[in-house]
């Protein structure tokens, strides 16, 4: 069965990277939960889309320039008197729910991987006893090598648009085989049945992200990917059963 991660916590139902969006991702019917991370200047793991609070805050700067309390005390758009919040605590939600995690590592404002910052993740995941249950992701190739030598958990190299225009999909494969990448997220606007063959065909798993309307989501589907990223979480559980029921006909 294709598997459905939350994007950042249903963006689109709970706004960006809430701790309502978490805390009901949690108790969905549903296999995995995406977010991403980047670090505090006092070094606390903080759970945040972007590398600095402009956009989705209500305050700004990067969150590496930024303490621990002063990203604390940014309230998120959409949400209800909301705040970001610390990777220990997205574990502490997801301790006894059955949805998995998938903890993406961003770059820093200026589109460079943090230093040192994979291992730390690593180990508070750990800490928290939750690294079994955690698969990683990136859209940087620096970062996925990094997670290979603190880890040997799962993990996917995210394509944007643009690389996989530029590279060319068996390049992409070349790559990824390269640097022993066991997985491969294509945009599902700019996937298709061929790219999949060609993927699949090399031995390497693969998925989608940006599946957030019913088009998109059934998109998925029917190409049998492994798993799809959404913003609209409950849509894709709905689209998901329906089209299940279809297929049982």
């Amino acid at each position: 069965m294709t598997r459905i991660a939350s994007h950042r916590g249903g963006t689109l139902n709970y706004g960006d990277s809430t701790p309502t969006g978490f805390r009901a991702t949690a108790a969905l019917p549903l296999e995995e939960v995406e977010f991403d991370v980047h670090p505090s200047r006092d070094g606390a793991i903080m759970v945040h889309h972007d590398a600095t609070l402009d956009r989705t805050t209500d305050r700004s700067g990067a969150l590496i320039d930024s303490t621990e309390a002063e990203i604390r005390a940014a309230r998120i758009n959409y949400g209800v008197d909301e705040h970001p919040m610390s990777l220990a605590e997205l574990c502490a939600i997801y301790q006894d729910s059955t949805v998995n995690l998938r903890c993406e590592f961003k770059p820093d404002q200026n589109g460079i991987p943090y230093s040192d910052f994979v291992p730390k993740v690593i180990e508070e995941l750990s800490r928290c006893g939750l690294l079994e249950r955690t698969g990683f992701s990136s859209f940087l190739v620096a970062n996925l090598d990094e997670i290979a030598r603190h880890s040997s958990r799962p993990f996917l190299w995210l394509v944007s648009p643009p690389v996989q225009k530029q590279l060319g999909i068996a390049t992409v494969i070349e790559l990824a085989q390269n640097h022993c990448i066991p997985e491969i997220g294509l945009n599902i606007d700019h996937t298709d049945s061929d790219a999949m063959a060609q993927i699949t065909g090399a031995g390497l798993d693969f998925g989608c992200w940006a599946a957030h309307s019913g088009a998109q989501i059934r998109k998925a589907l029917t190409l049998g990917v492994k798993v799809f990223t959404t913003d609209r979480p409950h849509l894709a559980i709905e689209v998901r059963n329906t089209f299940n029921h279809e297929a049982t006909k």
